[in-house]
């Protein structure tokens, strides 16, 4: 996929790369861009950490990573001690950022989150992508498997026919299929406190275990009735959609609602 095509796809990422700064006076952001491209293997092994911001991954069918980071913060000083550490070695590459101590003084600058476009090969595996706060955007992937993990905030997933295993603490989780394909796979499923959507087509054949632990489940596919433990707050499905497949689909939500729904009804 080409560079421009991504930020087409990313509109609030392209308007933000195109600013210097934002706003006027002491209360403006300074935003400093990186950008690099490097040759890495189609199998590689990719491993992300971001502290704050956002962090969106494509698959390419070109042998190359591709970053581009936007820093943002609202002086000098505090622009300057955000690092942006990128490396590749063989079989492996690695982005990660480097934020300053968080001060202890309440009235002190906190500021600063790092954006991140980054483009890998389609089969590489993405072994670990941390976030603490923010946003993470998967597109198109199809390596061994996409491990994710946002303690707050949310994770989208589109066509990504690998085997994911997706955690939010709070927050919303979100994970799409516009097609299938018939193939072994799978979805892992975790959030803590919040919501999970899963989007399917009609003709989707899978295994679908879920679990709403104190909340509730709507299921487009539902041909069983819901499990409800009498003891508890604690709803579950456990069905073959279609005649099963190869592929899982796993959705826990231990406080919050899970929706199972037709991508295409």
């Amino acid at each position: 996929m080409r560079l421009g095509a991504i930020y087409r796809l990313c509109p609030v990422f392209t308007a933000l790369l195109m600013l210097n700064s934002c706003g006027t006076g002491d209360h403006r952001v300074l935003e400093e861009v990186v950008e690099k491209v490097y040759p890495i293997e189609p199998d590689a092994n990719v491993s992300i950490q971001n502290r704050d911001g956002a962090v969106s991954v494509y698959g390419s069918n070109n042998n190359e990573m591709r970053v581009r980071c936007l820093k943002r913060a609202s002086n000098h000083e505090r622009l300057n001690q955000i690092a942006m550490d990128i490396s590749t070695k063989s079989g492996g590459a690695s982005v990660t950022t480097k934020f300053p101590p968080q001060p202890r003084w309440a009235f002190s600058d906190r500021s600063g989150t790092v954006d991140c476009i980054i483009i890998v090969p389609a089969t590489a595996r993405i072994s670990a992508l941390d976030l603490n706060a923010g946003e993470v955007l998967l597109e198109a992937m199809r390596g061994p498997e996409v491990r994710a993990r946002v303690n707050d905030g949310r994770i989208f997933s589109r066509n990504c026919f690998t085997n994911l295993d997706l955690t939010m603490k709070r927050g919303t989780l979100t994970v799409t299929y516009d097609w299938w394909e018939q193939q072994k796979f799978s979805a892992q499923v975790n959030v803590g406190l919040g919501n999970a959507w899963v989007f399917l087509p009609t003709e989707a054949a899978f295994r679908l275990i879920a679990c709403a632990g104190d909340g509730k489940i709507a299921n487009d596919f539902n041909n069983v009735p819901l499990v409800s433990n009498s003891s508890a707050r604690e709803m579950k499905i456990d069905q073959i959609v279609n005649g099963g497949g190869p592929a899982a689909i796993t959705v826990q939500v231990a406080k919050g609602d899970i929706k199972i729904g037709e991508a295409n009804p």
